[in-house]
């Protein structure tokens, strides 16, 4: 059993995570200038870390596949752990994948959320929200994502955003279209039934009329002019701006040191939430 292993094991039956144990880097094989590196850094809860995540490089059909992702739990760990173990699988079923590469990935999404609906009796009435990454042979990039996870690339030196991040502010009449209500107290953010802060999200059966599951989906070529890739939860984005946290990190080199960077950043900055963050090094 893999050290990676052991780990999910301890996850799977304790739900905790720490830095000391969720970090780690890898590197493409057939491009060996790619590098990813991820860090995860438990908050300021009293309920253990929901966050998990996805960082690797497999092979398949002789088409090499980064794989990279954040599931964000919230109300519990469990269906964020369901997508890290079936999200990915979901996605590379789809027979139109590298065809109708937007519409496969939507059904994939649908498909996963189903499936957790489903097993909802066993996985809890929390949920999470989902940003992934498909980089294939590191020349075209994937991202979707539902929820407020976040999708950041470094080109020439400036952050551009490539997912959408679902706000329930954003998303009002399509909510109330489904019957039900944004609220927005004084000193809180909006939320869907007084209770999600986010639009879009795996699971939550007891509010799921009135949320969507459907990804927001961003494919791009990779030039030379993309130097990087991260993928963060929002206790990243709650403090930092997509400029700041690219030019905190663009003279970091190791990409694992620069995941473990852009998270001390936001605990300096007082981010109290869980947070994990993976970073790609493309150039």
């Amino acid at each position: 059993m893999t050290g990676r292993e052991i780990l999910q094991m301890i996850k799977e039956k304790t739900g905790l995570g720490s830095s000391a144990l969720d970090t780690g880097k890898g590197k493409s094989k057939r491009s060996k200038h790619i590098t990813h590196g991820f860090h995860m850094v438990k908050g300021k809860s009293k309920h253990a870390m929901e966050d998990y995540l996805v960082s690797e490089f497999k092979q398949q059909n002789n088409v090499e596949l980064g794989l990279f992702a954040i599931f964000d739990g919230h109300l519990g760990h469990d269906v964020a752990n369901y997508l890290q173990n079936h999200l990915f699988e979901n996605i590379l079923k789809e027979p139109g994948i590298w065809v109708d590469t937007e519409s496969s990935i939507k059904n994939a999404y649908r498909r996963t959320d189903d499936e957790i609906l489903d097993k909802s009796f066993s996985l809890g009435k929390g949920g999470s929200t989902a940003v992934t990454a498909i980089l294939k042979d590191g020349r075209k990039l994937i991202v979707a994502n539902v929820g407020d996870s976040r999708a950041v690339i470094c080109k020439n030196g400036v952050a551009l955003q490539l997912s959408v991040d679902h706000e329930p502010s954003k998303e009002k009449r399509l909510i109330e279209s489904r019957g039900g209500f944004v609220s927005n107290l004084p000193g809180d953010v909006p939320r869907v039934d007084g209770q999600l802060a986010v639009a879009r999200a795996f699971g939550d059966k007891s509010l799921k009329i009135h949320l969507s599951s459907e990804p927001d989906v961003s494919i791009l070529p990779i030039g030379e002019d993309v130097e990087f890739l991260i993928l963060a939860s929002d206790g990243i984005w709650k403090v930092l701006s997509n400029q700041e946290a690219v030019d905190s990190i663009k003279h970091i080199k190791d990409a694992q040191a620069a995941a473990k960077h852009l998270i001390g950043e936001a605990v300096n900055r007082k981010s109290k939430d869980d947070i994990s963050c993976i970073v790609v090094k493309l150039q």
